[in-house]
């Protein structure tokens, strides 16, 4: 055992695609480093393989396949700082080897709840529509702007998951006094009914709803979930907030629907990031686009380096992590996320 490792475990941080300061403000930075040996890899990614050895966790989320992890004896951790479990880390090598595998996601569910809220909110008042109008010289005064209006209050809502996004917006939405329909079927009925919400199918969810909210992680069994036959199933005039991950949702089905005027929608993340040019989605005008930034403000990036930090005293006092997510046997292998550039 080195003495550096006697006297501060080892910690490596690798954090793009962020640069590391957006991750972890000053103080958290500096509290890192007082109590960790702390090796920062941002331009210089290659020497973590000269790190492995000694290192007890990694802060990022590098390719770490079985041989890889098989030198690093010591690691205890890896804490993903981006967003996503992807398929570039052994996970069953980890489990076996009791290393903790943390994610960050919980740190953007507040931002991305507030944001899908306001997506509601113009969506159902063409707040940002009448915006353009105005701008152009072709605004509707008082009621003429109103014709497709309605209220939130007392609105029959939808929504598509209920992991950390599905949690942070319920509360945002209990003031309207709406009737919340839930499908999440890694959930049981009874959890979702102590919220407060009435667990439905898929079915039920979207024939009845006037606002859907799309908050569903992407695996094998949600990928393409609301595909042209299930998008068809939502009443005239209905709503869709997206915020979680394009892949659930058959985008040229949504738009064919958004380009009828049958639905409106809203859309937060894309199947291409950055859009074409001249994607049809930027002619729309019942379609909100937003280019992926419902999350990642700077309150939910300092966030994550302040859950770093916490998780990281308790793992090396013996402990298990509570801030970040942990990585579930069972969930991981059937996550089917991309990066985030």
């Amino acid at each position: 055992m080195s003495d550096a490792w006697a006297a501060k475990p080892l910690v490596a941080v690798l954090a793009a695609p962020h640069p590391r300061a957006r991750i972890f403000a000053a103080e958290s930075w500096q509290e890192l480093t007082a109590a960790f040996d702390v090796h920062d890899l941002t331009d210089e990614p290659d020497r973590l393989d000269d790190l492995l050895p000694d290192s007890f966790a990694v802060v990022g989320q590098p390719d770490l396949p079985r041989e890889r992890l098989e030198r690093a004896p010591r690691l205890r951790a890896v804490l993903n700082v981006e967003g996503n479990f992807y398929p570039n880390v052994d996970y069953d090598a980890c489990f076996e080897r009791g290393v903790h595998v943390l994610g960050c996601g919980p740190a953007y569910a507040d931002a991305v709840a507030e944001f899908a809220l306001g997506l509601a909110l113009d969506l159902a008042r063409g707040i940002t529509r009448e915006d353009r109008a105005f701008r152009a010289g072709q605004e509707h005064y008082v009621a003429a702007g109103n014709d497709d209006a309605f209220l939130l209050r007392g609105a029959q809502l939808g929504l598509i998951g209920f992991g950390n996004l599905g949690r942070a917006l319920l509360p945002l939405l209990q003031p309207f006094r709406p009737t919340i329909r839930t499908y999440d079927p890694w959930l049981p009925d009874d959890v979702l009914g102590a919220a407060g919400m009435t667990p439905v199918t898929l079915q039920d969810l979207l024939s009845g709803s006037r606002v859907v909210f799309v908050l569903a992680t992407v695996t094998a069994e949600s990928e393409q979930l609301l595909g042209r036959a299930e998008l068809a199933m939502l009443p005239d005039d209905a709503c869709v907030v997206l915020v979680s991950r394009a892949p659930v949702v058959d985008f040229d089905a949504l738009l064919d629907e958004v380009s009828s005027g049958r639905l409106r929608a809203a859309i937060d993340v894309w199947p291409d990031e950055p859009m074409p040019a001249d994607h049809i989605a930027r002619s729309l005008d019942r379609l909100i686009l937003s280019p992926h930034r419902a999350g990642g403000i700077p309150q939910a990036f300092h966030q994550i380096g302040r859950m770093v930090v916490d998780d990281l005293h308790l793992i090396s006092r013996g402990l298990p992590p509570v801030r970040m997510q942990a990585a579930a046997p069972e969930l991981v292998t059937r996550y089917r996320n991309r990066p985030v550039r």
